[in-house]
């Protein structure tokens, strides 16, 4: 067993052992996590230096994830753009393939926060082959990105099988990664991985840095060796209330991650997702952000700032081109010309 596997194991899944940590009443997470699974790794774990800090609101079970019923279970409409299990074909010539159930830490605010974890995810070899065939058969698919789940939560061995049929497929040119292992699990980055990884350019991954506090020594030596596999790192950050709505806060973590050679790619607005409103911010907020970032950081260390839409209708970027406020609601013009309202309120 690998040490990466080790360390899963000794995760904490429970508000038992929770408590044995911190002076908390696990019975007030019980009913939370009966719901939405609790997993977090021993190096997530200690980054938390107090309960109610930035890593604590991303990785612990809040009682306020049930009482946000009035969001969308899907609210990018993913199911409904599935045309066969584990893939989602939003844009013409790019697939999203779910090609894992689990991840490392199960983040509070994920956008699949319906199934990720749950029963409902478990991807059989067989969803996988069905996905590739799907894939083989639609030709303007050019642009694979891997997801789930966390890919990387995969063996060695399943990860080259997959990759080498990708590879097969004449009309796949990009494979992207998304995982967060850099940030929850960093010494599943071993070498051995890397050198698999080396075998599939042009190969894309783009990590999940949320707060200045998850670069550490770990992270930035996962982060070196992918990068020094040649491996092309980006970062998508999702904009969280009490976590990074700061510009202060906002400042640190992009510089950090440049200097661990990750490029900030996308500054996400918290999307619509039922269980996590008490995260969720005004896009003026995101404005602001953005607003004191200009001539303080370098150009390479601003993210774009994008709203991925209810229904499927893609991400359009914050901008006056896009977007207007009407009341309550910002009107959001997608870049096919639809007209769709978005909520901006804070729960």
């Amino acid at each position: 067993m690998e040490l990466w596997q080790q360390s899963l194991q000794q995760s904490v899944t429970t508000p038992q052992t929770l408590a044995e940590r911190f002076a908390i009443d696990p019975a007030a997470l019980e009913a939370v996590v009966a719901r939405y699974p609790m997993r977090i790794t021993p190096h997530y774990l200690s980054l938390i230096q107090e309960p109610g800090d930035p890593i604590w609101r991303q990785c612990v079970p809040d009682p306020a994830e049930l009482d946000d019923e009035d969001s969308l279970v899907d609210p990018l409409a993913e199911e409904a753009l599935s045309p066969v299990p584990g893939i989602v074909h939003r844009y013409p010539d790019r697939v999203l393939f779910l090609v894992s159930g689990t991840c490392a830490t199960y983040c509070r605010f994920c956008t699949r926060k319906r199934k990720v974890g749950c029963p409902s995810m478990r991807v059989s070899f067989n969803d996988v082959l069905d996905g590739i065939t799907y894939i083989q058969r639609t030709p303007q698919v050019r642009d694979v990105i891997l997801s789930g789940g966390d890919p990387l939560m995969m063996s060695d061995l399943l990860i080259k099988d997959i990759l080498e049929r990708l590879r097969a497929i004449p009309h796949v040119e990009i494979i992207r990664i998304g995982t967060r292992v850099p940030v929850t699990l960093p010494e599943r980055i071993t070498e051995n991985l890397c050198a698999l990884l080396r075998r599939f350019h042009p190969l894309y991954v783009n990590t999940h840095f949320n707060h200045p506090t998850e670069i550490t020594p770990e992270s930035a030596e996962a982060c070196r060796r992918l990068a020094d596999a040649g491996v092309v790192l980006g970062n998508q950050t999702v904009l969280l209330r009490g976590v990074n709505d700061d510009p202060a806060v906002m400042t640190e973590l992009l510089r950090g991650l440049l200097k661990i050679r990750v490029r900030p790619y996308y500054l996400h607005q918290m999307d619509l997702v039922r269980g996590t409103g008490h995260f969720r911010t005004g896009v003026a907020t995101g404005i602001a952000i953005l607003e004191a970032l200009r001539g303080r950081v370098s150009g390479l260390a601003i993210p774009h700032y994008v709203i991925d839409l209810p229904g499927g209708k893609g991400k359009v970027p914050v901008s006056p081109d896009y977007v207007e406020r009407v009341g309550q609601e910002l009107l959001i013009r997608t870049p096919a010309g639809e007209q769709v309202r978005f909520p901006d309120t804070e729960s």
